[in-house]
């Protein structure tokens, strides 16, 4: 009975390792290390023909960037774009054949799950370690004053220098980009799902990524029950001269919902700002002193 408890533990063993072993030898050709005047970090291609994407946060301000890969290759390479609301940028090195990682879908992640994490910690070239998703949904806020949704929590190992390196699953497909470490055994990722693809796609594209911006502060505030919702955002401060300001909304109003789209907290009512509703006319519904009441905004694009 022993023998075969060994045996099987054995067996269990090295099944973890050859997923191990098999994401880190996919996924090892397609990250970068990147090195800045400001900096380094890691990056991730995305593009045979060049492009990468990392975490904003690795290239501001850079001048000047290098990405070197594993097989000894180096390419200069120039920022593209960069969303700092996101954490997310976009490089194109001087390269037509690169190896591309696939990209996977974060929304197919559970907690539990295998993870496979491949950057340039402390400089070390290559360096990969593996955890497993702690958790799901968490909210990360940017240097830029944004909160980022649904990012990934992992215990895989990370230091200063896995920030823009890829976060993959067992399939060796990228599901995040790793940009934070909060705390021992404890790492954070931006999400690869649809809002962070169209992100990319803009900054490859247009360089940027446009959002909504109407120039309030605000904060949860909860409801009682007679108004089938949980709560909405209360207006804690209204910015002199913003499209908020010129449809008249005050401070202690309650936002409940933008077009028609429920808004219970501030991730809610963020997650509405989108580039489409610049230069329109947009309907928010509130609560102020107790009635029900709807205005007419119109939303201008934030500046990062």
């Amino acid at each position: 009975m022993t023998i075969r408890l060994i045996a099987d533990e054995s067996a269990a063993l090295d099944a973890y390792s050859r997923v191990i072993v098999s994401a880190s030898e996919r996924l090892l050709p397609s990250v970068a290390h990147l090195r800045s005047d400001r900096g380094s970090g890691s990056g991730v291609v995305i593009s045979s023909d060049g492009f990468l994407v990392t975490s904003a946060h690795v290239v501001d301000r850079a001048r000047r960037v290098r990405a070197s890969f594993v097989d000894g290759s180096e390419y200069r390479a120039e920022v593209v774009g960069s969303d700092p609301f996101s954490d997310l940028a976009v490089l194109r090195a001087s390269a037509d054949a690169l190896v591309a990682a696939d990209l996977g879908d974060a929304a197919n992640l559970r907690v539990g799950q295998l993870v496979v994490a491949v950057g340039n910690p402390r400089g070390f070239e290559g360096s990969v370690t593996a955890g497993v998703v702690s958790a799901l949904g968490r909210s990360l806020p940017t240097r830029a004053g944004r909160v980022v949704d649904n990012v990934i929590q992992t215990d895989a190992a990370l230091n200063p220098g896995n920030s823009g390196g890829a976060l993959a699953d067992g399939g060796a497909r990228v599901v995040g980009i790793n940009t934070a470490v909060a705390g021992f055994g404890l790492g954070l990722a931006v999400p690869i799902n649809d809002a962070t693809r169209r992100i990319v796609g803009s900054l490859m594209t247009d360089g940027r990524y446009r959002r909504a911006w109407i120039g309030i502060a605000g904060g949860p505030r909860p409801l009682p029950p007679k108004f089938g919702r949980r709560g909405g955002v209360e207006v804690v401060e209204v910015v002199a001269d913003s499209p908020a300001a010129r449809a008249g909304l005050r401070a202690e109003d309650l936002i409940t919902a933008v077009d028609g789209v429920q808004v219970e907290d501030v991730t809610d009512l963020l997650r509405t700002m989108t580039g489409e509703l610049i230069g329109t006319r947009v309907r928010i519904d509130l609560l102020r002193e107790g009635r029900e009441l709807s205005v007419e905004v119109e939303p201008v694009e934030l500046d990062a």
